[in-house]
């Protein structure tokens, strides 16, 4: 896939940082996509350092929104000019459940049932952040956290109850 460069001012709408992707990069990205609807996967570089992001459209415009892990402090450089690459990115990006996880839903049939009930990106989002966690004893404390919110039994990642 061609990679595209340009050059943004970093803007911000709420709280999230992003910038506007030239139009004519966007159509070659929505022709590689074959689509220009929903999320779109990207790759490229920001000021030379690599990332992994979706471009979406929000409010009319499409964006691709700048997070502290592509660009470092971002909320504080709104304003700046930034020097952005991007191509359309159809890598695989499935995350796959942690062992552990599976083991927990396994020994616990109303928890693993309630969890196939969940929306795929409830779902995604409890898998990707278990993944996520660095340490055993973390990863089975907010597993046995993931158990008891699927049970009804509190919250989860910022969620109630299902």
């Amino acid at each position: 896939m061609k990679s595209h460069a340009f050059q943004a001012r970093l803007e911000i709408i709420g709280i999230n940082p992003y910038v506007q992707v030239p139009e004519a990069i966007l159509a070659e990205i929505f022709d590689q996509a074959d689509k220009n609807k929903g999320p779109i996967p990207v790759a490229g570089t920001i000021n030379g350092m690599p990332y992994q992001q979706t471009l979406l459209r929000y409010s009319g415009l499409w964006r691709l929104y700048i997070n502290t892990t592509m660009l470092k402090d971002s909320p504080r450089r709104i304003g700046e000019n930034i020097k952005v690459t991007i191509k359309f990115d159809p890598s695989d990006k499935t995350i796959a459940p942690h062992a552990d996880l599976v083991k927990a839903l396994k020994e616990n049939s109303a928890a693993k049932s309630k969890f196939e009930q969940l929306s795929p990106s409830l779902q995604k989002e409890i898998v990707r952040y278990i993944s996520g966690l660095k340490t055993e004893e973390s990863r089975n404390r907010n597993i046995e956290k993931a158990i008891q919110f699927l049970l009804g039994n509190g919250p989860f990642i910022g969620r109630k109850t299902p």
